[in-house]
């Protein structure tokens, strides 16, 4: 699940993959704005079939946070 948000952030914020490590802050390492972190979700969304909610929103910081929740999500 890591290299597929990798993949996604790395697209979504035009970054080197590389660059994109689990531990990652996404807005203070990647560089992400609020606006990227909505399209990213959005996008997430859509491809996974998951809606996330706001309150999960608030949780995602780290790269990790994203694969956490998306790997929760797959097993339920």
């Amino acid at each position: 699940m890591f290299d597929e948000v990798k993949t996604i952030l790395a697209r979504q914020l035009r970054l080197d993959p590389e660059r994109v490590k689990p531990e990652s802050d996404i807005k203070k390492d990647l560089g992400a704005d609020s606006l990227d972190i909505l399209q990213l979700l959005m996008r997430m969304e859509d491809d996974y079939g998951i809606v996330i909610p706001d309150q999960e929103l608030a949780q995602f910081r780290y790269v990790s946070d994203v694969v956490a929740f998306l790997d929760k999500q797959k097993s339920e």
